[in-house]
């Protein structure tokens, strides 16, 4: 057929121009509280495509999840403006496909993380059983140019760029060692985080027994000397048994003007975990400190009387994340009875509760990562932990808590650096 006999025959005929399929993530390298979003193109307007997720955590067991799109008009799909019909999760998210994976193996309980290295998370477009086209997500667990300077018992962060910066002590909890992700990660907005171990590290006691309140103190005039620390307040912050912890030391050392309480206690608990010399957890001027027994839920008044910490006596704001459906212990309840305690003596300084529905023991980290958990046992107890929440209650509690509790040190702390 010559095109000259009619030219709308002629286009009828030409072959259709072929739109090549493409996945990518934007950014694809973000730090791990950090949001990307995960965009097709080159679809058929409202086809429907499957975006598959894929990675391996720190212990080396393989996660995974899957969601169904439907392309909109100009034959695009994005994570962060359109909701999944169908898979892994069911909402507009842009990392659901992030939070909402679970382990293809039985022997997980919880996402472990890879230590400071960077994870990396891999995509593929799917149309039925045939892979279109994939991409590859990079989260790191701190900013580029974040110094870390080891000492004995802890480890120091820095921010990139030198100077003098505010500073946080940082605390972990039960699982003991060295919280270095949340100090690495408060370096890289800005702060100079100090991650120091208490127990379970080098030759620091091997179980949360009997530990010197005075220690800490020793940290804190450390830190207040430290050329790279600006000299001004300094904050505190601790998850679970950490959280107990900087509660307590908040109410003990006046150089700490801000803390920050991650699934926290209401009063001082007993000696943790496995085999433990005595039985409470604290001491001070050589004296233990009176704690309340763990029996569940079940409160005793008099000896919670006993056990209080005197959070009325910080020196500045205070900021309380829970999870109301918290496996471990009733944060949201502790946390609720903090702020009852602080309203009745009249506390001057502010008082902030992130109650995050639907939300766990891990409620508000600082993390985007698989929420996903089950119930386990402790080896070093021997009892069923349960972190407790729902993927997308612990997700959502991720997605919010990280950018108020850095706005938080901000305002507490006097200074103003925008995140990286």
């Amino acid at each position: 057929m010559r095109c000259s006999l009619h030219l709308a025959a002629c286009l009828l005929l030409a072959p259709a121009r072929l739109v090549p399929q493409t996945l990518e993530a934007v950014p694809h390298r973000v730090l791990v509280d950090q949001s990307a979003s995960i965009r097709a193109a080159g679809l058929q307007p409202g086809g429907r495509v499957t975006i598959q997720a894929d990675l391996r955590d720190g212990g080396d067991i393989r996660w995974t999840s899957h969601a169904d799109f439907i392309a909109d008009a100009q034959g695009t799909v994005d994570t962060a403006r359109q909701p999944a019909v169908a898979g892994s999760y069911k909402e507009v998210s842009a990392m659901g496909l992030v939070w909402s994976m679970k382990p293809s193996s039985g022997r997980a309980f919880r996402y472990r993380p890879p230590g400071q290295g960077t994870q990396t998370i891999e995509f593929q477009l799917l149309r039925g059983h045939t892979k279109l086209a994939a991409a590859r997500l990079e989260q790191v667990p701190m900013a580029a140019g974040v110094e870390r300077i080891d000492v004995s018992h802890g480890a120091l962060f820095l921010p990139p760029g030198g100077g003098r910066h505010p500073g946080v002590l940082v605390l972990g909890g039960s699982e003991g060692g060295l919280p270095h992700r949340r100090a690495a990660w408060l370096a890289s907005h800005g702060f100079a985080a100090f991650a120091l171990a208490y127990f379970r590290y080098a030759d620091l006691p091997r179980e949360l027994a009997g530990i010197r309140l005075e220690y800490f103190g020793e940290a804190l005039q450390w830190m207040l000397e430290r050329p790279e620390i600006d000299g001004g307040p300094l904050a505190v912050t601790g998850v679970s048994r950490g959280a107990e912890l900087a509660l307590q030391l908040g109410s003990m050392y006046p150089a700490i003007k801000a803390v920050v309480a991650y699934s926290p206690a209401d009063v001082r608990y007993p000696a943790c975990c496995g085999f433990m010399s005595v039985p409470y957890a604290w001491t001070w001027n050589g004296n233990p400190l009176a704690f309340a027994p763990i029996r569940g839920r079940q409160r005793y008044p008099d000896l919670v009387m006993r056990a209080a910490i005197d959070v009325e006596r910080t020196h500045g704001p205070v900021v309380l994340i829970s999870g109301d459906a918290d496996g471990i212990w009733d944060s949201t309840g502790m946390a609720d009875s903090i702020v009852a305690r602080l309203e009745r003596h009249h506390f001057p300084y502010p008082v902030v509760h992130l109650k995050y529905a639907h939300a766990g023991h891990q409620a508000g980290r600082p993390e985007i990562v698989p929420a996903w958990t089950r119930p386990d046992i402790n080896p070093r107890t021997g009892w069923e932990r349960d972190m407790g929440g729902s993927p997308q209650g612990n997700a959502e509690s991720s997605l919010d808590a990280p950018r108020k509790v850095i706005e938080f040190l901000r305002q507490s702390l006097g200074t103003t650096r925008s995140s990286p």
